[in-house]
């Protein structure tokens, strides 16, 4: 459910953690013990996804090969369409909250899109 980044990711890019007051015990997808142990830090940074903008508060933990996990609250926001045959992920669906830079191109279309209105 919630947002992860391999902690080893972490290191080798050089982010600044912080230690959580209480480890949080981390259970992998198919009920095993992560072998890295409890989340015992957390990353406050920004995340950049194709024009989307958010400040996250991110769990540290062992994810293998992975280097980030993108959780339910994140995808709920976002709500983006996944084409899992190719990979391709398209940000069309977002909530309003999501944090999406409006680009100068759309930003002007819009001003355009009023002045018809008038």
């Amino acid at each position: 459910m919630g947002i992860f980044v391999d902690k080893k990711f972490m290191e080798e890019h050089g982010f600044r953690v912080e230690k959580l007051d209480q480890p949080v015990e981390v259970k992998n997808v198919d009920g095993t013990s992560n072998s890295g142990g409890n989340i015992t830090h957390e990353l406050e940074c920004n995340v950049f996804y194709r024009g989307h903008h958010k400040r996250l508060r991110i769990d540290v933990c062992n994810l293998g090969r992975t280097k980030m996990i993108l959780g339910m609250l994140w995808l709920t926001t976002h709500n983006p369409e996944i084409n899992w045959e190719t990979g391709e992920v398209k940000m069309l669906r977002c909530s309003p909250w999501c944090g999406k830079q409006i680009t100068v191109k759309q930003r002007e279309a819009k001003v355009e899109d009023r002045k018809d209105l008038r």
